[in-house]
């Protein structure tokens, strides 16, 4: 499913859409998955072409390499912040960012609405869960979400737009597919709650080796690197 070093952008993009539509067509929830390209490490060329190849959203995980990026592309595509984010960090993205999918803890909240506030913007988050619990993942604990959730009138600045899960790393993506599964029975459950403030339009959820499998159960963001660029070896 991922491309080589040696794989065009184009071809990689062309695959990846093929497998998209063909997942849609199966899953049942009458999701339309949307294409977030990951450009973590990718370089500017090669991130213009992928816009020139019809790309409208690209994914950053840090926030340097997203500001370095920006400076040079501009609003050419929707910028989505992906990965964890600092909150001594957020004054720097909030007027650049399309949505932030890693919405992972009050504090991040707190501040998120205290800089959109000061700029007068309403910023589209999604709210981060562990399915898993692995220590090593960031995001609310199940259990967690809907307590947090019912808070979400304190921060009026905040559109939040749905949830966001990362899988298991497992080769095989159909072992990913009970996350999935539970992710959309819980956005599901919160959406008969009608919480003041949120809403339950989109789940996040799928990368290169499990997205087919995702976007199956209910995913309509799909968060997809190595799949159009190749893959990457991160420093």
């Amino acid at each position: 499913m991922a491309a080589d070093m040696q794989t065009s952008i184009a071809t990689g993009l062309e695959q990846v859409r093929r497998e998209m539509e063909q997942a849609g067509k199966l899953s049942p929830y009458g999701n339309k998955p949307q294409l977030v390209a990951v450009t973590k490490t990718v370089d500017v060329s090669r991130i213009e072409e992928a816009i020139a190849c019809g790309v409208q959203a690209v994914g950053e995980n840090r926030v340097q390499e997203l500001l370095e990026k920006y400076a040079v592309i501009g609003n050419k595509v929707d910028w989505h912040l992906i990965g964890s984010l600092q909150t001594n960090k957020v004054k720097y993205i909030v007027d650049k960012v399309a949505m932030v999918h890693s919405l992972d803890r009050e504090e991040l909240a707190q501040e998120l609405q205290k800089r959109c506030a000061a700029i007068g913007r309403t910023l589209p988050v999604l709210v981060q869960v562990n399915l898993t619990r692995e220590e090593s993942k960031s995001g609310f604990y199940e259990e967690d979400v809907i307590p947090f959730l019912q808070k979400a009138i304190a921060y009026p600045n905040l559109a939040i737009m749905g949830l966001m899960t990362i899988g298991l790393p497992s080769i095989d993506p159909e072992e990913t597919r009970p996350v999935f599964r539970r992710l959309r029975e819980l956005k599901e459950e919160i959406s008969q709650l009608a919480l003041p403030g949120v809403e339950m339009k989109y789940l996040s959820m799928g990368m290169s080796h499990d997205y087919p499998v995702a976007i199956t159960e209910g995913a309509n963001f799909v968060r997809v690197g190595s799949a159009i660029f190749g893959k990457r070896f991160y420093p």
